[in-house]
């Protein structure tokens, strides 16, 4: 059934975008819910909100009270696109649910998700991706005119499901072969359609899709970006982007949707299907910024994982100074292990504004050249006279870092040594992170010496790339590392040491 129809807050004008950031960006988050007897559409509300720092820009949910799905979604941050009438008109005990933060071009309301098509027999399919497709101009074309219509690879994505959902890969019977764990699915299904789908497409994706009866996961076979799996207690299925999502639903931790794997959860249980053979490569980022520190793998949770990188950057690069501070928030766990293994007091030397949004806030010239200072603010009496060493997650363009040290310098610090727990980015990310182009990227043209000049530090230094992947606990080979060291694991079209062919599609997830 076609969607009930959608709402704009005034004051969130549509082809409104905010001017880049001088770092790496978030990117999306997803959920999915299964859950009889359960407020669905509120569950995921609380669930978005445990994600929201994967995207800002915009948030959105769909419902199925088993005979119609009911979408809502607006610009914005959750709180800002849902309130109690909103939540209430999304009856049901299913959904899927996402936050949004483009990864290229403009943040707009048309692009906003979970993306709704109609399939040929009526039915719907709402979809939810985290990632960054590869050859979506390839699927486009391949889908014709419903595929020139759309604006993001997530968009395709859901075109390609639903113009499939009808017609089963060739050779398979509906729910046939391969699905373990519960019994086969309803002949209008989407199971066999994800799977032709999936067999298409190239680049990174987790995603979270749902009919009006079941939900589905899928990861790319790299398994490049984080999808877990929950239980809630009262026997239904929780499904996201970060185990905190399922912490603050008071879910237990199953475990991961497997690169590859197709999972379905419906009235007849859960069931799981391996698409494709797993070649992981998880992306190495997610441990040193993007995913809350709070957030488990199998190997160790994130912040203990910075933690580490910290204690393995005091023992590479070691630093004579009076203070450790970090740059909140992502600094905060390894500047304490940078302490810890240098025997340098740990402090809080800056305070961080964390009602600073980029979706709302559109500055002047001039208030764009205050840059850090609209989040980042010095306390003078911690950092006058002292010898700082300030841990930072990363180093993208430079700009910001250039800032902050003048900033710290300005507020009466002697020497400012920047330690950066993560190496060098020299290469842009094809795979769901704005790590800008090449071009951009400060580390891709100048040596350390040479940031360090351009930053204005004392001292400047790296956490060496065996020592990341040391901190993470995975093996080497089972993490994409392409930021780092160039090396992609899912081949893009065009040079990808330069940069890509243009674009022809926004980002979605």
């Amino acid at each position: 059934m076609i969607p009930l129809p959608l709402h704009t807050d005034a004051g969130s004008e549509p082809g409104e975008a905010a001017p880049p950031p001088s770092g790496a960006r978030d990117e999306c988050g997803v959920v999915g819910v299964f859950a009889p007897g359960e407020d669905v559409a509120t569950l995921i509300y609380f669930a978005l909100y445990a994600l929201q720092h994967r995207g800002q820009e915009s948030a959105g949910i769909a419902a199925s009270d088993g005979e119609r799905i009911m979408v809502t979604k607006e610009m914005g941050l959750v709180n800002q696109a849902f309130d109690h009438a909103r939540l209430a008109g999304l009856a049901g005990h299913l959904g899927v649910g996402h936050v949004r933060y483009s990864t290229t071009g403009a943040s707009v309301w048309d692009n906003a998700q979970p993306a709704f098509k109609v399939r040929r027999n009526g039915r719907g399919i709402a979809l939810g991706h985290n990632g960054n497709l590869v050859n979506t101009s390839d699927l486009a074309r391949g889908l014709g005119d419903a595929g020139a219509k759309c604006t993001t690879d997530s968009e395709v994505l859901a075109e390609l499901l639903a113009s499939g959902a009808d017609h089963p890969s060739d050779g398979a019977e509906p729910g046939g072969n391969g699905l373990v764990g519960g019994p086969a699915p309803t002949a209008d299904g989407l199971d066999d359609a994800i799977a032709a789908g999936c067999a298409q497409v190239a680049g990174a994706y987790a995603l979270v899709a749902m009919d009006e009866r079941c939900i589905y996961a899928v990861r790319d076979p790299h398994g490049v970006r984080p999808l877990v799996m929950g239980r809630l207690p009262g026997g239904g299925w929780v499904i996201a982007s970060e185990s905190c999502a399922l912490d603050i639903l008071g879910a237990h931790h199953v475990g991961d949707v497997q690169p590859g794997e197709l999972v379905a959860i419906d009235a007849d249980g859960l069931r799981r299907r391996q698409l494709a053979t797993p070649t992981p490569h998880f992306c190495s980022f997610e441990y040193v910024y993007l995913a809350r520190p709070d957030h488990r793998t199998d190997e160790t949770t994130v912040a203990a994982s910075r933690r580490r990188m910290g204690q393995l950057l005091a023992e590479t690069a070691p630093a004579e100074a009076d203070l450790v501070i970090p740059v909140p928030d992502s600094g905060v766990s390894a500047a304490s292990g940078y302490s810890q293994v240098s025997g340098i007091p740990y402090a809080e030397g800056l305070v961080k504004n964390r009602y600073v949004g980029r979706t709302f806030i559109e500055p002047s010239q001039s208030l764009r050249q205050l840059g850090i200072r609209l989040k980042l603010n010095p306390l003078r009496d911690v950092l006058e006279g002292q010898r700082l060493v300030v841990v930072d997650d990363s180093i993208v363009r430079g700009n910001t870092s250039r800032q902050l040290v003048r900033m710290l310098r300005e507020s009466g610090a002697r020497e400012v040594h920047l330690r950066v727990s993560a190496p060098p980015i020299r290469h842009p990310c094809y795979y769901g992170i704005d790590m800008a182009t090449r071009s951009e990227l400060i580390a891709s043209g100048l040596d350390e010496d040479g940031i360090r000049d351009f930053v204005g530090a004392d001292s400047l230094a790296y956490l060496p790339l065996e020592a990341l992947v040391e901190a993470t606990g995975r093996p080497k080979d089972s993490l994409c590392r392409a930021c780092f060291d160039g090396q992609y694991p899912i081949p893009v079209p065009g040079d990808a040491t330069a940069s890509p062919e243009p674009r022809l599609f926004e980002a979605g997830g």
